[in-house]
């Protein structure tokens, strides 16, 4: 067995408009110290006693409880975990966050809480069965059980969640006038619902997935750094800025030196293309 493992499972259909994808994570090292990109919204079940703290992009370090929902995040994070780790986890999209959590998800970016304050019984219930499962699929089934009673009826805010998907996906450096013809909304309309949603206005989101799409495009030696500044960046700085602030890592880094969970993260969602959003296995 190797020191560290990350394993990615497909969500249902049935809660595909609510959870981006499952993770089972184990690391046999005596301390895990690293970089998580900017991301969507986490619910993570933490079996080890080790203790956990992430450094948020605005600088606050925040511990984190057993189980744990970590909100969006606006930019690279630093985790910092006594070993040896079991995790799983999943991440919440923004359709699934309305449904799960309801809270407007801007008052929540960058923001580690305890999911026991948010789910009462069913996550310690959850944590008690995930931690006698015998192998991610069954975690998956588990986890999937208490996801849909949950989130209860079809969010009714999944519709406008996959427009603001496709304008972010559609291209490398979106216009926010797209979003808001596309919505028949008004500009204000459309940043208040991406911050109750996303966590951010929708200027924001379409840096950050400009950055994470470029990020892995170059890491995957798709493109030349020359050709990511055809992508909406001002010049070779401002790109390495954007990359450096969304990713934590610079381009050199991501090329010469990435960090084992950044080299985990990158070939395992990349492979899922075709199987989930591309704003997934993209970024």
């Amino acid at each position: 067995m190797t020191a560290v493992q990350l394993e990615y499972a497909v969500p249902t259909a049935d809660i595909a408009e609510l959870i981006t994808l499952f993770y089972h994570f184990r690391a046999d090292v005596p301390m895990l110290e690293d970089t998580e990109r900017a991301d969507h919204a986490q619910l993570r079940f933490r079996f080890s006693e080790g203790a956990a703290e992430y450094r948020m992009p605005d600088g606050s370090t925040q511990v984190a409880s057993p189980i744990h929902v970590i909100g969006p995040t606006s930019g690279a994070m630093q985790v910092k975990v006594v070993g040896p780790i079991h995790a799983f986890g999943c991440g919440i999209t923004p359709a699934g966050w309305a449904a799960l959590i309801g809270n407007d998800a801007s008052t929540m970016l960058n923001c580690v809480l305890d999911a026991r304050d948010l789910f009462g019984p069913a996550a310690d219930e959850t944590m008690a069965r995930l931690a006698r499962a015998p192998d991610t699929q069954a975690m998956v089934a588990i986890a999937e059980e208490l996801i849909a009673s949950l989130a209860g009826a079809h969010s009714p805010d999944a519709a406008f969640v996959r427009l603001v998907d496709q304008w972010l996906a559609a291209c490398a450096s979106p216009e926010v006038d797209a979003l808001t013809t596309a919505a028949g909304l008004s500009r204000r309309q459309v940043e208040r619902k991406c911050k109750a949603l996303y966590g951010a206005p929708p200027k924001l989101l379409a840096r950050k997935y400009r950055a994470l799409k470029a990020a892995v495009a170059f890491a995957e030696r798709k493109v030349t750094l020359d050709e990511l500044l055809e992508c909406g960046f001002y010049d070779q700085s401002h790109l390495i800025n954007e990359m450096k602030q969304f990713t934590g890592w610079t381009p050199r880094q991501l090329q010469e030196q990435p960090t084992l969970l950044a080299q985990l993260t990158i070939s395992q969602r990349s492979a899922l293309q075709g199987q989930v959003n591309p704003l997934i296995s993209d970024t």
